[in-house]
């Protein structure tokens, strides 16, 4: 399997350009850096919260 050189990345850079426009492409970017930063942190266990949250129910009687 051959590896992208430049040509190829620009190629891919300018169709992702044209499908989603230059001021969509920032925020596509943003939530994937924060999903990575997500994942990086629980990965390495890094949550403050250890402990999942518990729903309160209330019993009707």
């Amino acid at each position: 399997m051959a590896g992208l050189g430049g040509p190829e990345i620009i190629l891919i850079m300018v169709v992702v350009l044209l499908m989603f426009g230059g001021k969509k492409i920032p925020e596509m970017m943003r939530g994937l850096g924060k999903g990575m930063k997500e994942f990086k942190d629980a990965k390495d266990g890094l949550n403050e919260d250890p402990e999942p949250k518990q729903v309160q129910t209330i019993k009707e009687s």
